[in-house]
């Protein structure tokens, strides 16, 4: 439809809107036309695998991680391609390693260290701009920090009630350590891994 100045902007008409065939959104209802005749425009559909790399296969397994890291670097050696390696632990479980008893003396004795460390770093930053001996303000916020600290871990023991008096450390473990490579690589990979073997087991 062409207006008297030859513009040609007009919206088409209602015969030419009802021929306009109907769009289907992706699970497959129609989309009606708009009050112009136009079909809205739908939000485009990605599709693909995502952001993951490919599939992998098991290489190597490993009882702890030190020699799971060594087959690694041994890949690394033989200029194979680690970037397409991976080491997963399997089994994951939380492991606490009681170290000894814990009582209030070594609670404050705990403490003290600690306050003693902050009290250096306060002494330190404090040196800077006191006109004063730097020494003495040094020895003084460490002896303070020792101080507090030592009466904050006394404080804090005191109020667990003895329900953990011992001290520990956590750590993540796994039973096994596995390396993986992706599949277009996993032969090489596998190769490489036998003669580390035959290399660790003496054997010519």
């Amino acid at each position: 439809m062409t207006n008297p100045t030859g513009d040609t902007s007009f919206p088409p008409t209602r015969e030419q809107a009802a021929n306009v065939p109907p769009t289907r959104d992706p699970a497959g209802a129609a989309v009606p036309p708009g009050p112009a005749g136009a079909v809205p425009a739908l939000p485009a559909q990605t599709t693909g695998t995502g952001m993951g790399s490919g599939p992998t296969v098991v290489v190597g397994t490993y009882p702890d991680y030190a020699l799971a890291q060594q087959a690694v670097d041994h890949l690394s050696d033989n200029r194979f391609p680690v970037q397409r390696t991976s080491i997963v632990g399997t089994d994951l479980r939380l492991v606490e390693n009681v170290l000894g008893r814990l009582t209030t003396a070594r609670a404050a004795l705990a403490g003290a260290a600690s306050g003693a460390w902050f009290g250096l770093l306060i002494g330190l930053f404090f040196g800077i701009f006191s006109d004063s001996s730097w020494i003495a303000v040094l020895l003084t916020t460490v002896i303070i920090g020792a101080i507090w600290g030592a009466i904050f871990g006394a404080i804090a023991h005191a109020a667990t009630g003895g329900r953990r008096d011992f001290t520990s450390r956590s750590s993540l473990q796994a039973a096994t350590y596995e390396v993986h490579a992706d599949t277009e690589v996993a032969d090489e990979a596998r190769t490489l891994l036998i003669s580390l073997n035959w290399q660790a087991s003496g054997a010519q």
